[in-house]
């Protein structure tokens, strides 16, 4: 048994536990205090830390865990790895087996060129590349890359769950609203994530096949995405990739 528990960071970073027993992973722990704070609330110990890619919200505070577990395992992108640190570098096809549990290693450039996501027992951990109704900002990659890796996700079964690594939620449904706005799936899921918010709950985790009636940049073959890229872009557009790089600089600026 497998539970996952959602460490809040920063203003809007989630650190993910995966907990077995008394023992626990951790998912890109941008800072230490929260997650040590929640170990030792939970008794727990910690056997490795898992990273999606090289940026200081999600790697700051690997030196500090690793100073407190000494004996903690690193994992990370082999295309992105963390100089200071010896850890096991992954890249595409890897596969990491914890208490019985097994999580595959997806390569999925676009927000960072080494980035990677971890996928098994029905969840997906994708730090910055895929977000609940929306997507990562281009900060190495190629909207062609990206749009590559979100399509590779998408093809994940319906009930995978999503741990991403920021609550961009709500915002993420507010553009996703502009590009569709006859979409009854976003206008039901603002609704929803909206109560969440209200109460201090996250909006995570999300289920993938839900996240394809309302995440805009995974319906670029949608006639009702390409009509309003279209008009945003004042072009047409030939195909889904195209749309998509149209819609993430749409969004970059909404």
């Amino acid at each position: 048994m497998y539970t996952v528990i959602t460490v809040p960071a920063f203003n809007d970073n989630y650190i993910w536990l995966i907990r077995h027993d008394n023992h626990c992973l951790v998912v890109d722990p941008g800072e230490a205090a929260p997650v040590l704070a929640r170990l030792e609330a939970l008794g727990l110990e910690l056997d490795a830390i898992l990273l999606t890619h090289h940026h200081k919200d999600h790697v700051g505070g690997v030196g500090d865990l690793l100073s407190q577990f000494p004996h903690a395992r690193l994992y990370g992108p082999r295309h992105d790895p963390m100089p200071d640190h010896h850890g096991q570098w992954l890249e595409d096809g890897d596969q990491i087996n914890w208490h019985g549990l097994s999580l595959d290693v997806l390569h999925v450039p676009g927000h960072t060129l080494g980035h990677i996501a971890y996928h098994g027992n029905g969840m997906l951990f994708c730090g910055d590349t895929l977000f609940s109704a929306g997507c990562g900002r281009l900060f190495e990659g190629t909207p062609a890359q990206m749009y590559a890796s979100l399509q590779r996700l998408a093809a994940l079964p319906d009930d995978t769950l999503l741990y991403c690594a920021h609550e961009y939620t709500l915002s993420n449904l507010r553009f996703a609203h502009a590009v569709e706005p006859d979409n009854l799936a976003i206008q039901r899921r603002i609704g929803v994530i909206s109560k969440l918010r209200q109460q201090g709950l996250p909006s995570l985790p999300s289920r993938l096949g839900d996240e394809r009636d309302f995440n805009v940049f995974m319906r670029c073959e949608q006639n009702s995405v390409r009509f309003s890229a279209e008009k945003y872009a004042l072009k047409c557009l030939e195909n889904p990739e195209d749309t998509f790089a149209v819609l993430r600089g749409w969004k970059d600026v909404f």
